[in-house]
């Protein structure tokens, strides 16, 4: 065990980077760097601004169908997400497995967000979720990205913040999408 324990909130602002890199490699995996419209590691708040494609109102002359799925995406990406940045900071910046106790608070507020936003169903939930884990763990554990994640960590830490294009360039170039 590390002399850092991980918990929800940042150690430091290393480990803010490498939250924050997990957070953009779980969308460019998800081909959804496009919803990322630029993302700060200096902010007080949210260090994620998503782009107007994130935040897609229905209307009426768009199908009820396409509303849903697109609520659904959203929920989809956000799981991945915070999934992703703590993976990132377990897995690879202090090389040991997430908490469990992590997994399980993450797990009951994606289910509380996944009933009352989504209106879905615990086994909908639990797939759901259990998709993003899988996923998310194939890339974080596989130790050959490490060191690209690890150039990727450091990068956000010392550009400060980046567009979603430099997201996707940065990326590109370190041949992680």
């Amino acid at each position: 065990m590390s002399k850092h324990t991980l918990s929800l909130e940042y150690l430091n602002e290393d480990d803010r980077a490498y939250g924050l890199a997990g957070m953009m490699i779980a969308m460019a995996n998800l081909r959804a760097i496009d919803r990322i419209a630029m993302v700060n590691l200096d902010a007080n708040g949210p260090m994620v601004e998503f782009s107007h494609a994130y935040y897609f109102a229905g209307s009426p002359s768009i199908s009820p169908k396409s509303t849903w799925d697109n609520l659904i995406e959203n929920f989809h990406l956000t799981t991945s997400m915070v999934i992703s940045n703590i993976l990132a900071r377990s897995l690879v910046r202090l090389k040991e497995e997430a908490p469990e106790d992590i997994l399980n608070e993450i797990y009951s507020q994606v289910e509380m967000e996944g009933k009352d936003t989504c209106e879905l169903e615990d086994d909908e939930i639990k797939q759901l979720y259990n998709h993003a884990l899988n996923r998310a763990m194939r890339i974080f554990r596989n130790p050959r990205l490490h060191p690209v994640i690890d150039e990727f960590a450091h990068i956000i830490s010392r550009k400060r913040n980046l567009s979603g294009r430099e997201i996707m360039d940065e990326l590109h170039f370190l041949q992680i999408i």
